[in-house]
């Protein structure tokens, strides 16, 4: 393999979020549907549980959170990836701007029941100052959620980038049941896995499909169908030229911790963020 080869196949990212919106458990699941671990952990704090692989040191697992920055390099579908785990308490965001000086593009997880939150913000103008590629998770769908096009308008509103829906909620909470993939106009059907383990089981089909119309109530349904229609009429059209320049994110749907849109995620992620760049060093006189 040439060198620039090598280079193409190279995705180097780090995962940013306020404390709690879930960005340790997203990285433990992008380990398990790349292929890095067989059993997923839990980041619950219960004392006969598994930990969370990149949550390593024994005072992470005590309370629960990343207070060191971990490099976590695996091979999937062609690529190598490192993925640059960094804490989310606002203690240490030190070490997370430093980490993020390093990086080629970022997951910007939110919770999408709460919003945009104040380390998210602060997370984000640093990425924005350098051009960073960002691509956005609302997670935790499997519990009650702003409207989606609300998430999609905050983006904008707080922080100034423009966003482009690339899937779309069905549901949310206990009646959250998929995703819709607007690129294949398939919709992902998932099943809830005890502790989120393993990979969700899924069920790909049609949106006028009769088992998704089965799975969701008649308002749910309803306004699925309206907010997607409204999407594909008046949303922004994905522009990879303005992702690469940090000007528009990609926004991805789903639940972190029942493993719902985590593939969609990573797919996606790996297919359209950038491979490493050259950087200009500054030599000391």
């Amino acid at each position: 393999m040439t060198l620039q080869e090598e280079i193409r196949r190279r995705r180097t990212f780090a995962i940013i979020s306020h404390p709690d919106a879930g960005k340790t458990t997203l990285t433990e699941k992008l380990l398990l549907y790349g292929g890095a671990v067989q059993l997923a952990g839990s980041v619950t704090a219960r004392k006969n549980q598994r930990a969370t692989t990149s949550d390593w040191m024994e005072l992470e697992k005590k309370r629960g959170i990343s207070i060191s920055s971990t490099v976590l390099q695996f091979e999937y579908l062609g690529y190598r990836i490192n993925l640059l785990d960094t804490p989310g308490h606002k203690d240490f965001s030190e070490d997370t701007y430093r980490v993020l000086t390093a990086v080629d593009s970022v997951i910007m997880v939110i919770d999408a029941g709460k919003g945009v939150e104040s380390q998210t913000r602060k997370l984000f103008e640093v990425c924005a100052r350098r051009g960073v590629p960002i691509f956005t998770f609302m997670n935790k769908l499997d519990r009650p959620a702003q409207d989606p096009i609300r998430l999609m308008d905050e983006l904008e509103a707080v922080l100034g980038i423009r966003s482009c829906a690339m899937n779309w909620p069905l549901g949310s909470g206990t009646d959250f049941r998929g995703i819709y993939d607007r690129a294949e106009k398939r919709v992902h059907l998932f099943e809830r896995v005890v502790g989120g383990m393993y990979r969700a089981p899924v069920n790909v089909t049609g949106l006028d499909d009769p088992l998704v119309r089965s799975k969701l109530d008649d308002q749910t349904y309803a306004t699925v169908r309206e907010q997607i229609e409204m999407v594909e009429m008046a949303g922004a059209e994905f522009d990879h030229s303005a992702v690469l320049a940090g000007k528009l994110t990609p926004v991805f749907f789903g639940s972190g911790v029942n493993n719902f849109g985590v593939q969609l995620l990573l797919d996606s992620f790996l297919n359209f963020s950038p491979s490493p760049r050259g950087r200009t060093a500054a030599l000391a006189a």
